[in-house]
């Protein structure tokens, strides 16, 4: 099987910026270093020096169809195929190939031709791609109907992009070398103005820079490199859910804001065996602060907070850190290294600013008692200190007692043994500290001279030492082996409960079912699934997705666990006893319930769709028999009007002809409305309109008063459904005009729009009717707008585009 092809996409701002020149220059450079390049589909667009670079290209000849009466070309799949070059010039990649085709989009062509080995270099707009439509709509005002998905573009070999300013752009244009003459006006006071062209090209310079940024970390993770690269700017602030958190997020902030395209995060580590710390209602806040000033928030679990902090930065390539001055006093600082100076010190390359504030320099934290390992939990290690503290002086007051009967070997033996049973419980630390109580109680009550701690007989100094020693070595091995032992539970837990999950997943089981399941898993009183809603303010609205147990929170700083799922989705959990372990499996539960809400909310989009896409079906299907039967039943009408008997009354042939005007306007609104009723959009002369119109509606047509202004500009429309417009407007007016009175039509041109006027008519019942519904979408269509108004006195207003700036 051949190894499947490259794919290079010449990326652009809009049209005319050069990516179909580049790729024919691109495709010129490989055939004169000897490879076998063809032309599968190149679009000059009457651009000469484009068609000047594609003479010499050898071409695939292209694939001719016919659509509604009218000849278009396609590239011809199974040609290229069949040639088979090396490398293959495709323009146009998010083209939509004409019904009859062999697949529906180019870049479907373009994905057979790359799965049978053949190189494929082709062109892209940055408006055709599917994440950005609605920002370019919204930039432009025109929606593209030609989309591209995200991934086909993201999976190319090879992304340049080609780039013109907007200024020469614009003279590009104005000079003939994008559009004819006719199209020129008209691009330059819309499409290309220079406010669209510049957010267009910034649009594809940070798409652009995004998929550069995948592959850099992609890179970094395929070569094991840790150390950041600040190839951009990303500045890290450390969260304690103390009083300086939004003192901090400020001075991160404009850190941020002095460096454009920089990024700021805000991380919170939570503690991995006690309860946090934090204020809950103050970390919301500087989550909230945060997520205002367009920044991400972040929180994980961890029990060194210096460590966790440092592998998180390396991990998110961050350039900066921001940190508060330590809240410990100078001595305790001495004493113990805080996160700040621990931070530093493992920083590298990394920045680490420590600001001040008004709360550093707090009450002193001298010692630190030891915590509980993660093989025993806060319970079993206080049990076992408590053990380290009583039972060595029990066994003492035994042995002392039998001390005629055993001798120090045997009592150190029995003490050793205790020593084997606190580490078994506790761990290490109480295992040091049973040893040591024991070690000076054998020297006090069992050695000579007894009731002191001097020893007289080395046999004994030695006893006692190798005891420590040994219980030492044994407390060590047994908590070591307690550890694994665990850690081979836990994972047996850990696979256990997320199989469970995933099991349940499988079944089909709702949200609500999986939430409890994953509440029964780690024993807590209450779990639910927050989603934030993406238009509230500051502070973000949360609204509870699913909730299991008593209580559940509503709001993620209720919660005693935080396990965010994405931007707006996260997994809250009410309960005490959670591990750091325990936290982690929780973060990976979470993910999968994202995974199942995604999935079930795909389920019931399609669902809808399908419905929708139903009955959309059966409506155009029934309005397409009415149409046809309508039309049927006239036809038989018209026949019997002209029938041998001679011609019916004019009254009953004009009402006929009505009719069959109102069947081919019901079928005309029916196309427009599935997207079949093409529209060619071009600079109009609206004199030339109206004569057409008028003189549709034959004598009638004179007797409409005109009051049109002079030097009348051209507007942007479809000049055949435009004249189609007003002749039907205008008969209307006719049809329902009071006796002696005519219709007036008036015109106003406005800076960027041109406002026609048609008044002096009674209206249709309700203001409404089929054809002047089907004027409204036509002309809306077009770009333009149509309004009616009046009571006693009807008036129809069309507002158009310009082509004049």
């Amino acid at each position: 099987m051949a190894a499947r092809g490259r794919l290079r996409i010449y990326l652009g701002a809009a049209p005319g910026v050069g990516k179909t020149y580049a790729m024919l220059r691109e495709g010129r450079r490989l055939r004169d270093e000897g490879a076998d390049v063809v032309i599968g589909l190149a679009e000059p667009h009457g651009r000469r020096l484009t068609a000047a670079m594609a003479e010499g290209l050898e071409t695939v000849p292209r694939r001719v169809l016919t659509h509604r009466g009218a000849r278009f070309e396609e590239m011809d799949v199974d040609a290229v195929l069949a040639r088979h070059p090396q490398t293959a010039l495709v323009d146009e990649l998010a083209h939509s190939n004409v019904p009859g085709s062999r697949n529906a989009k180019r870049w479907q062509d373009v994905e057979e031709l790359l799965d049978a080995g053949i190189d494929v270099i082709t062109t892209l707009n940055v408006q055709h791609l599917e994440s950005l439509n609605d920002v370019v709509w919204q930039i432009t005002g025109v929606r593209q109907r030609e989309r591209l998905p995200d991934e086909v573009a993201r999976r190319a070999d090879q992304i340049e992009l080609v780039d013109l300013t907007p200024e020469l752009l614009r003279r590009r244009m104005t000079h003939g070398d994008i559009y004819p003459p006719g199209r020129i006006e008209a691009a330059l006071t819309h499409y290309f103005r220079v406010g669209n062209l510049t957010a267009l090209r910034e649009l594809a310079l940070l798409w652009l820079a995004d998929r550069v940024e995948e592959g850099l970390r992609r890179y970094r993770e395929e070569h094991g490199i840790a150390a950041p690269w600040e190839t951009r700017e990303r500045i890290l602030v450390g969260l304690t859910g103390g009083p300086e958190g939004e003192t901090l997020v400020r001075r991160a902030a404009r850190i941020t804001d002095r460096t454009p395209g920089s990024e700021l995060l805000a991380l919170y580590v939570a503690p991995g065996e006690a309860p946090a710390a934090a204020d809950p209602a103050a970390l919301a806040r500087q989550r909230a602060l945060v997520e205002s000033l367009g920044g991400s928030y972040h929180q994980i679990t961890g029990d060194d907070v210096a460590q966790t902090l440092l592998e998180f930065a390396r991990e998110e390539n961050v350039t900066q850190i921001v940190l508060g001055a330590s809240r410990h006093s100078r001595l305790a600082t001495l004493l113990r290294p805080d996160v700040g100076r621990r931070t530093i010190d493992g920083s590298g390359p990394i920045d680490v600013h420590i600001v001040s504030h008004e709360a550093a320099a707090g009450p002193a934290v001298l010692f630190r008692l030891p915590r509980p390992g993660e093989a025993t939990g806060p319970r079993r290690f206080r049990a076992a200190l408590a053990g380290a503290v009583l039972l060595p002086p029990l066994l003492t007051l035994v042995l002392t007692a039998l001390r005629g009967r055993l001798g120090l070997g045997t009592g150190l033996v029995l003490q050793l043994l205790v020593v084997v049973v606190l580490a078994l419980v506790g761990g290490v630390w109480p295992a040091l500290l049973g040893a040591v109580v024991a070690a000076l109680l054998a020297d006090y009550y069992l050695t000579v001279p007894v009731h002191s701690l001097d020893i007289t007989h080395g046999n004994d100094m030695v006893a006692l030492l190798v005891f420590v020693a040994v219980a030492v070595l044994v407390g060590s091995a047994a908590g070591r082996a307690s550890r694994r032992m665990y850690q081979a539970v836990r994972a047996t837990s850990e696979a256990q409960a997320v199989n469970r999950l995933a099991t349940a997943m499988a079944r089909g089981r709702d949200l609500p079912a999986l939430v409890e399941l994953i509440r029964e898993n780690f024993g807590l009183r209450a779990v639910s699934l927050l989603q934030r809603d993406p238009h509230s303010g500051t502070p973000p609205r949360w609204f509870v997705v699913a909730s299991a147990g008593d209580r559940p929170p509503e709001r993620p700083y209720e919660a005693d666990a935080e396990c965010p799922v994405d931007e707006e989705l996260t997994l809250a959990a009410a309960g005490q006893g959670l591990t750091t372990d325990d936290r982690q499996i929780l973060a990976v539960c979470a993910a999968q319930l994202g995974i199942a809400q995604a999935h079930g909310r795909l389920i019931r989009q399609v669902a809808e769709t399908d419905v929708l896409v139903a009955a959309e079906r059966r409506r155009s299907a029934v309005l397409a028999l009415a149409v046809r039967d309508l039309r049927a039943v006239l036809r038989t009408a018209e026949q019997a009007l002209d029938g041998p008997d001679g011609p019916g009354p004019r009254a009953a042939r004009a009402a006929v002809a009505r009719a069959a005007q109102l069947v081919a306007d019901l079928g005309d609104l029916g196309r427009l409305h599935a997207g079949a009723l093409d529209l060619y959009l071009r600079p109009v002369d609206l004199g030339e309109v109206l004569v057409a119109a008028l003189d549709d509606l034959g004598p009638g047509g004179r007797t409409i008063e005109l009051a049109l202004p002079p030097g009348l500009p051209e507007v942007i429309a479809d000049a055949a459904q435009l004249t189609r417009v007003f002749t039907t407007l205008a008969a209307d007016a006719l049809r329902h005009g009071p006796p002696g009175r005519s219709p007036a039509l008036t015109a106003e041109v406005l800076p960027d729009r041109l406002v026609v006027t048609l008044s002096g008519f009674r209206g249709p019942e309700r203001g409404d009717s089929l054809p002047l519904r089907l004027s409204r979408d036509l002309v809306e269509a077009m770009g333009g707008t149509l309004e009616v108004g009046g009571e006693e006195v009807f008036s129809v207003t069309l507002t158009l585009p310009t082509a004049r700036q």
